[in-house]
């Protein structure tokens, strides 16, 4: 691997590069958005409350899929791990990191009009309706190629999951359209490739995303595993996952984006990287390994995610602001400038953000470290803003979403 390619894969250059852009935006020097400083104060307040209702003991979980898994306050993953009653302790982690990476994977953006409906009648929507119906794809096997073995993931029935499959497991319908399905399934079967590409990571007979549990445990240190140690064996594993846009070396770089401004001195000049699902998936897989037994050190390594609720909390606070105020009329790419500074300077401020939050909640890093912060947090104000603003509850600025967009 080259240096260029090391280097867009370490978090440390995400928070680089990302401030660097906010540093840019404290001198008026950015093409998209203005930052406004003096309300950052005031959306920590706002942050802070929403924790305090969210979590008035201040015992806050991981920004992990495990939460929309819960939705609505329905422990769905408990009720199917009483299925595995007798097994040990390391076969239910490798089970668990199985549901987390393909429900993580498939959380692109639903669309306003899809929502997945439970047999009891129970109706989810947006990322919480996409984790139920990823869970009940799992209890029934959808992902695994051995129905004496329903509750697993691996390769042979990944490579083998059409559209239609995924389609009807999801509910699509024409009057309930699930956004990018045709990317979804597509993203599920390369997954089924890469799975198969890196025995090292994933095992074989059958290649399963649950044996990375052996992998991480085995460079485990006495004092547990570092948290980027989990986004490196991701980035590395799951690189044939990411649709064809940038590559390097043949490689696809997944949630890298260019900008103009960024970084237009260093090696792999004028990219971005942000690998937001692959993080999100990083904070979800540690939540696995500590209840499993395997600390997991260093989670302030890695950055806050830059999606809609994060970047649209900022925006609905006047935190940050539009030049041209039609763009918040139009539907953009994933590649276009002003999402990817949109982006970047959500991940620089979400930095901020939180020691405010810290010095609100008199808590330290160690105490809040940021995926609580995202958790309690950035995320569900966010959510709250947004609802408060918009009949739909939708994000102050349109992405456009195939079903692939990390």
């Amino acid at each position: 691997m080259s240096g260029a390619l090391a280097l867009l894969r370490r978090p440390e250059t995400i928070r680089a590069r990302c401030h660097a852009l906010l540093a840019l935006a404290e001198r008026d020097a950015l093409p998209h958005f203005t930052f406004h400083p003096t309300r950052l104060p005031a959306a920590a307040d706002y942050v802070t409350e929403t924790i305090r209702q969210n979590y008035p003991d201040l015992r806050i979980p991981y920004h992990a899929r495990w939460r929309h898994f819960a939705a609505g306050g329905v422990d769905r993953w408990g009720a199917l791990a009483a299925r595995l009653a007798g097994e040990g302790t390391e076969a239910v982690a490798r089970r668990r990191i199985d549901l987390c990476v393909v429900s993580v994977l498939l959380d692109a953006g639903a669309g306003p009009a899809w929502s997945f409906t439970e047999p009891d009648g129970t109706r989810t929507n947006r990322s919480e309706g996409l984790a139920v119906a990823s869970l009940h794809g799992f209890a029934a096997g959808l992902f695994s190629s051995d129905p004496a073995d329903p509750l697993r993931v691996d390769a042979e029935a990944l490579l083998a999951l059409d559209t239609a499959r995924l389609g009807a497991a999801f509910q699509h319908a024409p009057g309930n359209p699930l956004e990018g399905l045709e990317g979804r399934a597509a993203l599920m079967r390369n997954l089924g490739a890469a799975l198969l590409r890196a025995p090292a990571l994933f095992g074989a007979a059958p290649a399963r995303p649950g044996r990375l549990f052996d992998y991480l445990r085995a460079r485990a240190t006495p004092e547990g595993l570092p948290a980027a140690a989990i986004l490196a064996a991701l980035l590395e594993g799951l690189a044939p996952v990411w649709p064809a846009r940038l590559s390097l070396e043949g490689e696809n770089l997944g949630d890298v984006w260019r900008h103009p401004l960024a970084a237009p001195e260093g090696p792999a000049a004028g990219l971005v990287p942000f690998h937001k699902l692959s993080q999100w998936l990083s904070y979800s897989l540690a939540e696995v390994l500590e209840e499993a037994g395997l600390p997991v050190t260093g989670l302030d390594a890695l950055t806050g995610l830059p999606e809609y609720r994060n970047g649209g909390l900022l925006l609905d606070l006047g935190v940050l602001a539009l030049r041209d105020p039609t763009l918040a009329r139009q539907t953009l790419p994933a590649d276009h400038p002003a999402i990817v500074e949109w982006r970047a300077l959500t991940v620089a401020l979400l930095d901020r953000l939180a020691e405010l939050v810290r010095a609100r909640l008199g808590l330290d890093a160690a105490a809040l470290p940021l995926a609580r912060v995202l958790e309690g947090g950035s995320w569900a104000a966010g959510r709250r803003i947004a609802r408060a603003m918009r009949p739909d509850g939708g994000p102050p600025l349109t992405l456009a979403s195939d079903g692939t967009v990390f």
